[in-house]
């Protein structure tokens, strides 16, 4: 198989055409003077190199040999350290990072292509980055200037490495049962002392510090705060002292990201540091949590995008069987690009990432400008980053697997078999709809509270938005345009019922929450989709232009009827799920 290639030209169209990211940075002061068009290129263009040269190869090598806990150590593939410090030394960990504490200040519009580049290069190294550059947002937004200082400039540096932990052998989502405690010491840091297991990045040697958020509760309080406990305990001068009592149990035997370290960490009272307000952990905690969900959601979809290259590739030059109605060339046998199921399956994946790359960026935008912008634009972001992060996380992840076993499908036989890779994407796939809150958590989120929970004003504010953007889309034909927006108008209407019914149903939300989700999905993805046929049709390159309408009206043909069986689903109420005893499941 070739080399991953980034989707270059599709990634600047984006930025350029559709979400006009000059303007946008040039209205922020703090983004103006740090980037511009040729240097997002230039960024865009280099972090192509790193993920192609750098990162791809280590995939399938690193899936085979997998990591290796050995006494006290977790060790990593071979080639991963070096190829770990050669990132970071490009600063590409702290890419998104504060300039002021050592990041490069770039916004998240830019962050969001750069991840997805290093997911379709290769699933697990790129987590290591991820964690960290996460713990630093949530050090970087809570903790007190002391920490920050201390700990910020060597995580954006990629001289240490962070870490999430979160859950406990009897706490998964639901935190309330956390047992890890922490006990004040006399020079105001805490003994930290419990198991968490599930710690992807949990300890590696690609750094010399692994800087761990920890959920904990002091003592005689059910409140759970957040603690900084680094592996290696870090001197007044800023140099390594002591170990900390952080150790590693045990690593997971998993069906994918096998080169991943996910670690049950045991900590001995460790010593830690309060992050934020007492019993106010969760709130600092899903700082990083949200920036991971966007960040698995992306996982989903660089998973997609490296599943359609290799199966377009391998459906233009596998041999067998004949086009319907005889061999336009008169040979024995045609490759499989010519038959309509395998068009259909290459179809589907390259619809739906294209959807989905236009998703990822508009919430890169919102974030930049909850962070950068004036303070109108800010309180309407943070609703939208809100409103979208769920769908983003469960949206991009589940069709991320759906494109992964389609592109096996294209493969036969031979995406069963380990030779041509495909199989590999699936197993590191399937693990993003899981972790991070689940999928189906995510969607109870979005209905519950972020739909819901403000009685539809910002999905309404959103959906008109859309209206707006519609009318202004002078190359697609209005029945299109009539479609989605319909079909926005019946999710507000089924929205405001739910709305209604929510305290009289109780049931009513988590039992439809999943197809509310996706039906609100397939219908952003057919404005996505128009969008980007109309900002292509003025593209000077002619195939591109004629790629984005064919895709668009694939997608509007062929797709786009799934958000009204979602919508269905959910119009059909919860009796359904919530009736039958539990005695007889």
């Amino acid at each position: 198989m070739n080399p991953y290639q980034a989707p270059l030209k599709d990634m600047q169209f984006l930025l350029e055409d559709v979400f006009d990211a000059t303007s946008t940075w040039q209205s922020m002061p703090d983004i103006a003077e740090m980037v511009d068009t040729d240097t997002a290129m230039a960024i865009l263009d280099e972090a192509s190199k790193i993920s192609r040269d750098l990162i791809h190869p280590l995939n399938r090598s690193g899936d085979e040999q997998g990591v290796r806990h050995e006494g006290d150590n977790v060790i990593t593939p071979d080639g991963f350290k070096e190829a770990y410090q050669e990132f970071a030394d490009g600063g590409w960990v702290g890419l998104c990072g504060d300039a002021e504490l050592g990041g490069m200040g770039m916004p998240k519009m830019l962050g969001v292509l750069v991840d997805e580049m290093s997911y379709s290069a290769c699933n697990s190294f790129t987590l290591y980055g991820s964690l960290t550059a996460g713990a630093a947002l949530a050090i970087n937004a809570h903790a007190t200037d002391e920490l920050k200082n201390t700990y910020l400039p060597n995580l954006y540096s990629g001289q240490w490495a962070g870490a999430m932990d979160m859950t406990e052998p009897q706490s998964g989502s639901d935190l309330r049962t956390i047992r890890t405690k922490a006990v004040p010491n006399d020079d105001g840091s805490y003994a930290i002392s419990g198991t968490k297991i599930f710690i992807t990045g949990g300890d590696h040697d690609l750094t010399e510090n692994v800087i761990h958020l920890v959920l904990a509760k002091l003592p005689d309080t059910n409140g759970i705060s957040l603690f900084l406990v680094p592996k290696i305990n870090v001197n007044e001068d800023g140099s390594l002292g002591e170990a900390n009592g952080v150790s590693v149990g045990s690593i997971e035997h998993k069906m994918g990201l096998k080169a991943s370290a996910t670690c049950v960490m045991n900590f001995d009272n460790a010593k830690g540091y309060l992050v934020g307000k007492p019993n106010r952990g969760l709130v600092c905690m899903f700082t990083m949590m949200n920036y991971e969900r966007l960040a698995i959601g992306i996982q989903g979809l660089g998973s997609s995008q490296a599943a359609y290259q290799m199966a377009a590739e391998y459906a233009k030059e596998r041999m067998q069987g004949l086009a319907a109605g005889g061999s336009p060339t008169g040979a024995d046998s045609d490759p499989i690009i010519v038959h309509g199921d395998v068009r259909r399956m290459l179809l589907t994946i390259r619809a739906l990432t294209d959807a989905g790359r236009a998703l990822s960026v508009f919430t890169g935008k919102q974030l930049d400008l909850a962070k950068y912008g004036s303070d109108e634009a800010k309180s309407k972001a943070a609703r939208y980053v809100g409103l979208m992060t769920p769908v983003a996380k469960a949206f991009l992840s589940d069709r991320g697997l759906d494109a992964t076993i389609m592109a096996q499908q294209v493969f036969g036989g031979h995406g069963y078999i380990r030779e041509t890779g495909i199989e590999q994407l699936v197993r590191d796939t399937r693990i993003a709809q899981i972790y991070e809150g689940t999928n189906g958590i995510q969607a109870i989120d979005f209905l519950g509270r972020k739909v819901t929970g403000d009685n539809l004003a910002t999905l309404k504010e959103f959906v008109a938005d859309v209206r707006e953007d519609l009318a202004g889309l002078s190359h697609i034909d209005d029945a299109d345009k009539e479609a989605v927006l319909d079909r926005f108008e019946q999710i507000v209407q089924t929205a405001a019922f739910i709305n209604d019914n929510k305290v009289a149903q109780p049931a009513l939300i988590n039992a439809s929450a999943v197809d509310f989700l996706d039906a609100f999905g397939y219908t952003l993805y057919g404005f996505y989709s128009l969008l980007m046929a109309d900002k292509a049709a003025d593209h000077e390159d002619s195939d591109f232009k004629a790629q984005k309408a064919f895709v668009a009206r694939f997608y509007m043909d062929k797709l786009f009827a799934k958000a009204d069986y979602h919508l269905a689903q959910v119009n059909q109420g919860d009796s359904a799920v919530m009736s039958m005893p539990e005695n007889l499941f």
